[in-house]
């Protein structure tokens, strides 16, 4: 209503002809003019306050602009160090992918090198069972041969040692008779039949000293025929020395 009253006052008064404003008195001009010079400073003043509110608002956007920069600039700061961060974290994961390809492949070359020395070790322990499994054949059969040659050589020892004792008993039997007969036959020393009786003791005596050196011999070398003396041991020792070194194979294979 303030604004309006002096805005009718001013248009009455620039609507009023110069004869109106002839007619009316001074002082209805001068209490006029003073009310619109009222008007007109209070319209000035409340320009006044609004401009000061206006550039009072405009300090504080402002402000307001100016924080928003520095929330935006260090937003940006931060938005450059994550994508630096980005940027490093993707390098590292594709390092990371490479090195876990590298490792897959080293991993399964790996794997396939140690299946294949199982499989090499699985087919050389094979091997090794097969020879230990052929090692304990020969060595049963050797065992065998080696029990089947000590009972011929124990039932040939036996043998001679029968016959050493039947050709020392031959021998005693022959001294006695000489010595029955020697009073009867002491004048006759030079004859034929006495040769020939000596002739005959003789012989004997020769298997009873060789029955006696059979016997005085080595044990292994006196259960032996004399036929069967030195091919027989030496394959008999053989045989042994092999069994021997087959026991021995089968203790290093057995570890």
């Amino acid at each position: 209503m303030a604004k309006n009253s002096p805005d009718g006052s001013r248009e009455d008064l620039s609507k009023l002809s110069d004869e109106e404003l002839v007619k009316w008195g001074k002082v209805e001009l001068v209490r006029r003019l003073r009310r619109s010079e009222a008007e007109r400073v209070s319209l000035m003043l409340e320009h006044g306050s609004l401009i000061k509110d206006v550039n009072r608002r405009l300090q504080l956007h402002l402000h307001e602009i100016r924080g928003l920069k520095d929330i935006n600039q260090r937003l940006q700061d931060d938005n450059h160090e994550l994508r630096e961060l980005c940027c490093f974290l993707d390098d590292d994961r594709q390092k990371g992918r490479k090195l876990w390809r590298e490792w897959q492949r080293f991993g399964r070359t790996t794997a396939g090198a140690v299946w294949r020395e199982v499989g090499a070790h699985q087919q050389k322990l094979r091997e090794l069972e097969a020879r230990q499994e052929a090692l304990l054949r020969e060595n049963l059969e050797l065992k065998e041969i080696a029990l089947m040659l000590d009972e011929e050589r124990n039932d040939a020892g036996s043998r001679s040692s029968i016959d050493s004792l039947t050709n020392l008993q031959g021998g005693s039997g022959a001294r006695d008779v000489g010595d029955g007969s020697s009073t009867s036959s002491a004048g006759s020393a030079g004859s034929p039949d006495h040769h020939h009786q000596h002739h005959k003791t003789g012989d004997k005596g020769a298997p009873s000293k060789r029955s006696t050196d059979d016997l005085s011999g080595p044990p292994h070398h006196r259960s032996i025929p004399n036929g069967l003396n030195d091919p027989a041991s030496a394959y008999i020792r053989q045989l042994e020395s092999k069994v021997k070194l087959l026991e021995e194979d089968n203790k290093i294979l057995s570890q």
